[in-house]
């Protein structure tokens, strides 16, 4: 079931909380009526609302002020990240998602450990959008990224950008209206680099030399290639180098699947400034 746009109704309007809300405000946080608190639908600011009415399943909210708060990072980034098993990847999600991340494209690899049965696709897709928006709501991000539906890499680096949100079915139904928002249009364009997280290899730059540069540039639009545990195959790698990824050393260690996001995209964050 998709969010509802907040933004379409009135002030002072009434609105049905998600089970999710209700379950976190009102059972664990145990909220009572005239309690107020805070809503977002992704749309870009928030709502502060109070409680109207709780019943058994059910709760509602009346929406009382909008917050225009915008807490997006001011680099627009996209993940291209191989999927890893069980807490890995939700850690993954969730530690990218507090880093600003503006959306994961989910791959499928030579060396990866997962690979998602059509019929367990959905299920999956809706599983990680969820994580994120629960990580939005713990960092107070108030426009969660856009998980994306599984390809293999090699469709992916074979993929225009152009086609990267073409069609509803590349996210969950949660966030298929959300998706359409002129926010997240600019994942249809080309990114001002390219870069894939590389293990330390003797005569290799340690980052490419644009990097400085694009980093100069008012909210730069990166994507990241991070690979699976047993890394990228060497044709993949090559393939990804041949697209226009280029390699990207962070210090001498060789990092995890589920660290290598939150480096990249801290140490991208630092050095923006």
């Amino acid at each position: 079931m998709p969010l509802p746009k907040l933004g379409d109704l009135p002030l002072g309007s009434h609105v049905e909380l998600p089970d999710s809300i209700v379950h976190h405000w009102c059972r664990v946080l145990r909220a009572n009526i005239g309690d107020q608190g805070i809503l977002f639908d992704g749309f870009g600011g928030e709502y502060k609302v109070e409680l109207k009415a709780i019943s058994k399943k059910n709760a509602t909210a009346t929406l009382l002020t909008y917050l225009k708060d915008d807490r997006t990072a001011p680099i627009i980034s996209k993940i291209g990240l191989v999927m890893s098993r069980g807490e890995r990847m939700d850690y993954a999600v969730q530690k990218a998602t507090e880093l600003g991340v503006t959306a994961i494209q989910l791959l499928s690899s030579h060396h990866g450990e997962v690979n998602l049965k059509p019929a367990q696709i959905e299920k999956k897709l809706a599983h990680w959008q969820q994580v994120a928006i629960a990580a939005c709501e713990q960092c107070g991000l108030n426009r969660p990224p856009l998980i994306l539906a599984p390809l293999s890499i090699n469709e992916w680096l074979n993929q225009p950008a152009s086609d990267a949100l073409n069609t509803a079915t590349m996210v969950s139904p949660i966030v298929s209206i959300l998706s359409q928002d002129t926010y997240y249009q600019v994942l249809r364009s080309a990114a001002n680099l390219r870069m894939q997280m590389s293990v330390p290899a003797a005569g290799q730059p340690a980052k490419p030399e644009k990097l400085a540069s694009v980093l100069k540039q008012e909210s730069p639009y990166i994507e990241l290639l991070i690979g699976p545990e047993g890394g990228l195959s060497d044709d993949e790698c090559q393939k990804a180098e041949s697209v226009g990824f280029m390699p990207w050393q962070i210090g001498s260690r060789v990092l995890r699947t589920e660290t290598a996001p939150v480096v990249a995209l801290t140490t991208l964050l630092a050095l923006y400034g």
